[in-house]
């Protein structure tokens, strides 16, 4: 591959929302890691901090509001194969205010809380460094 066709890396986001032990994570519809279930976040559009990209996105697809703890990891996600590499800060998240719901069926599939010792299957790979850094 030359320079000139090298895919530019893309910028995503996403939070790892817990409570009472249990994470809160979504089946994705969409590629990447269409089929996966992951956390809930989304792209960072143009002149939006990474914060603020998370809230917005997170309310976008569940109808929550999120208060943010901390950055708990930062993603790097590159499949050449796929020509793909995507950079996705992660941060550690409550529910603040509402109650998960489908917002975008074209996008997500199902939602759930589910225990850090029994999580479903596939999982995304941001959703498996997450837990890592959880574990940490």
């Amino acid at each position: 591959m030359t320079d000139s066709i090298l895919p530019s890396p893309r910028v995503g986001c996403g939070a790892a929302i817990l409570d009472d032990g249990r994470l809160l994570l979504v089946l994705r519809r969409r590629e990447p890691e269409a089929g996966h279930w992951g956390l809930p976040g989304g792209k960072l559009d143009p002149y939006e901090t990474v914060a603020d990209a998370v809230i917005r996105e997170i309310g976008e697809e569940l109808g929550i509001v999120i208060g943010l703890t901390r950055l708990l990891c930062v993603v790097d996600q590159i499949d050449r194969a796929r020509a793909s590499h995507w950079v996705a800060p992660v941060f550690l998240a409550a529910i603040r205010d509402g109650i998960p719901a489908i917002r975008e069926p074209d996008a997500l599939a199902d939602w759930g809380w589910f225990s850090l010792g029994a999580l479903p299957a596939p999982l995304t790979e941001a959703t498996r460094q997450a837990v890592a850094a959880l574990a940490r």
